[in-house]
């Protein structure tokens, strides 16, 4: 249904914003279809269920105190209604974050944004903890590219060192 966004999936995750405790939304519809998708369930428009303000404010007085961080999994092609969304989270003071495919959003997304995941999934050069992904997480308060706190450290002779 245009200009109201559903959602298949719904966690409270770590890893996708570092240094975040995040509600997570995987919103469904997206319409990409990139090869080896992890969320491809989700590219039915009509999976899932409304992802409303009433709902979102419910889970966000839910987890007062719980979360720091709302992210949205895709919902980019209907940006009026996710800017509705964004727009609830940040008046209960918390960060946002969005996870695109795209390598750009519509600019009136941008001040409602805290950070930005851009860039299709591509296999051979895999996800933000490669260090040769075309993907970028970008922190929009300071521009700065945060793709190095996706990669692992890794043991070498017995001394921990951190992927480039």
């Amino acid at each position: 249904m245009a200009g109201q966004l559903r959602f298949t999936v719904e966690q409270v995750v770590w890893q996708e914003v570092p240094g975040e405790v995040s509600l997570a939304f995987t919103i469904s519809g997206c319409p990409l279809r990139c090869k080896g998708c992890h969320s491809s369930a989700a590219r039915n428009p009509s999976a899932g269920v409304p992802l409303t303000l009433e709902y979102l404010e419910a889970r966000l007085n839910q987890y007062r105190g719980l979360i720091s961080c709302v992210l949205f999994l895709g919902g980019e092609w209907q940006p009026e209604p996710l800017k509705k969304l964004l727009s609830l989270a940040r008046a209960h003071n918390l960060k946002t974050c969005l996870y695109t495919g795209y390598e750009q959003v519509a600019p009136e997304l941008m001040p409602h944004l805290t950070f930005l995941k851009t860039g299709p999934w591509i296999a051979e050069l895999g996800g933000l903890d490669s260090a040769i992904t075309n993907q970028r997480f970008i922190d929009l308060s300071t521009q700065e590219n945060l793709n190095y706190k996706f990669h692992k450290p890794h043991r070498h002779q017995g001394v921990t060192h951190v992927a480039p």
